[in-house]
């Protein structure tokens, strides 16, 4: 598998989102009439679009808000939420920095410890609101953060890390036991991040809820730049996809793949879904939205990182509320907005009825999708040309 890199040495060919389109189907359906939701451990919902748990994107008013609309929007456990009592005021410090500064200064921020009454405070806050609380921290965090989140009244618990296996050798530390964390809380966790079939399977045995697939594709990250890894969400979405029907064919269940980060507009969605995921996991779109705590910028979750940052700050502008990107009316023509429009048009157009069709959509390699025929919207940098 795969062709010659050099002598003796082979390397698999990899896709990303701008190298392949969807076919159009033989029968089209009314797109006010697909089904979008999706499940995890029985628990349904209307948007199949999270909002990533990064500081830029998520605090409580933003988790509030996407749950009154039917999604999911996760709170970072260890950001500047649960660290300072009043976060604005590091927020407004952190995004006027100078860019030449801002790694630095995001840096220092984190250096302030964790307060656990702040963890339980910002779950019960949310929980107050009547809309689902799904929180997340690293491995290393996730026992003492996943009971308090279990007993402050968490809905769904992430454990997300860079590169997540059920195998971590360590002798500095002691190495979460996934499986033994997944037995032990009452609540549905999801585990990332991932590529490929075989850790993807190894989640699943280890008792996950549901998977998340992605390394550093992220608007904000800077991990396959720093570090040199990575698979392109195309062909890491559609392995881990393999894995769970492997698993749901062996064990009868079914573990919802996430597609996380890599997703500029509603066409990587509606990709990302006909791929094989069950859900996406998005940040900078979301940080795009006026309720958004980063005041129009964004920044990676493992900037902080004391001596290899593997995130940036970036500027994305304040584009509109939340409920534009989510469900219009759009008012940008790059298809930034109105999310949810797109991928039910999308699932229409190829004639899928809900998400598990859209999921044995027709796929074709097509590296000329985002410039066959558009020289005047790249010169006038518009619509597709931005």
């Amino acid at each position: 598998m795969g062709e010659y890199i050099g002598i003796g040495r082979k390397a698999r060919r990899c896709y990303g989102f701008d190298e392949i389109a969807l076919a159009p189907g033989r029968v089209t359906i009314n797109p006010a009439e697909v089904d979008t939701s999706w499940k995890i451990d029985g628990k349904k919902f209307n948007v199949p679009i999270l909002a990533a748990a990064m500081d830029g994107v998520v605090d409580v008013k933003f988790a509030i808000a996407m749950g009154k609309v039917g999604g999911v929007a996760v709170l970072n456990l260890e950001g500047v939420q649960t660290r300072y009592e009043d976060p604005d005021e590091v927020l407004e410090q952190l995004v006027k920095a100078d860019p030449d500064k801002a790694t630095e200064i995001i840096q220092s921020i984190y250096t302030k410890p964790i307060q656990e009454k702040l963890v339980e405070k910002r779950i019960r806050q949310i929980k107050d609101a009547d809309v689902p609380a799904v929180v997340s921290a690293i491995p290393q965090r996730a026992e003492r953060f996943g009971k308090i989140a279990q007993e402050s009244g968490a809905d769904i618990f992430v454990i997300q890390s860079t590169v997540s296996t059920v195998k971590h050798l360590s002798k500095e530390y002691k190495a979460l036991d996934i499986k033994k964390f997944c037995k032990s809380v009452k609540v549905p966790v999801i585990v990332g991040n991932c590529v490929s079939y075989e850790v993807a399977l190894d989640l699943m045995n280890s008792g996950a809820s549901a998977i998340l697939v992605g390394i550093g594709p992220g608007a904000a990250c800077t991990t396959r730049g720093v570090l040199g890894i990575g698979v392109p969400q195309v062909t890491a979405t559609v392995d881990c996809a393999a894995a769970r029907d492997a698993f749901f064919k062996k064990t009868k269940k079914y573990i919802p793949i996430i597609t996380d980060g890599g997703m500029r507009a509603g066409g990587d969605i509606c990709k990302a879904f006909a791929c094989g995921s069950d859900a996406v996991m998005v940040g900078s779109a979301f940080a795009r939205a006026v309720e958004a705590p980063g005041r129009g910028y964004h920044w990676g979750m493992a900037t902080p990182h004391a001596n290899l940052p593997r995130g940036t700050r970036i500027h994305v502008g304040t584009t509109g509320t939340l409920e534009e990107i989510l469900f219009g009316p759009a008012r940008f023509d790059d298809g930034s907005q109105n999310l949810m429009g797109a991928l039910q048009t999308s699932m229409g157009s190829v004639g899928a009825k809900d998400i598990k069709e859209f999921q044995k959509t027709e796929i074709i390699i097509a590296p000329s999708i985002r410039t066959e025929g558009k020289i005047f919207q790249q010169v006038q940098r518009v619509g597709m040309g931005k």
